[in-house]
């Protein structure tokens, strides 16, 4: 059975793993990583979303020998990655859901996070349009207080940017 070497929310691994098993099922399973969520198998709803190398990819449908020797981010280490942030740091995308009162049952956050996230990276300051490109479904339908969320998120990232 290969072996693969990559980093999650900042620690090294190492596993060995068929080389098709899906990363969802490695950090389910295999390093007990909760936080994304198994909802299509196909790319679909995003449940699954985290992050290599900062960009937002679904492990639903990707095989592990696509991410050795990258860095892989998931909502428990979404915190982490805030420059100085200590213990009890929230992401501002994760102090924007709780400010909105986002969550419902939960189960598509972790995913819906990860995926704006990686949005305000690339887009600090996100039209209506780019928005719209998030496709993570709600089953719940929140989805007026996702798009204030993501609003509030680029402004608490902005101040940030400018008291850095």
């Amino acid at each position: 059975m290969p072996t693969y070497r990559f980093t999650l929310n900042g620690s090294p691994v190492t596993i060995d793993s068929p080389s098709d098993l899906r990363v969802l099922w490695v950090l389910r399973d295999l390093l007990g990583v909760n936080g994304p969520k198994y909802g299509c198998g196909l790319d679909e709803c995003r449940a699954c979303t985290c992050h290599v190398d900062g960009r937002a990819f679904a492990t639903c449908s990707t095989p592990v020998s696509e991410i050795d020797g990258h860095d892989i981010t998931t909502i428990e280490g979404l915190a982490a990655t805030v420059p100085g942030a200590g213990p009890g740091t929230l992401h501002p995308v994760q102090q924007a859901w709780l400010e909105h009162d986002v969550p419902q049952c939960g189960f598509c956050q972790p995913g819906q996070i990860m995926m704006t996230a990686a949005l305000l990276a690339q887009v600090p300051e996100p039209t209506d349009d780019q928005i719209d490109q998030i496709r993570n479904v709600c089953r719940c339908g929140t989805y007026f207080r996702i798009r204030e969320a993501i609003k509030r998120a680029a402004e608490l990232m902005a101040r940030d940017r400018s008291d850095g």
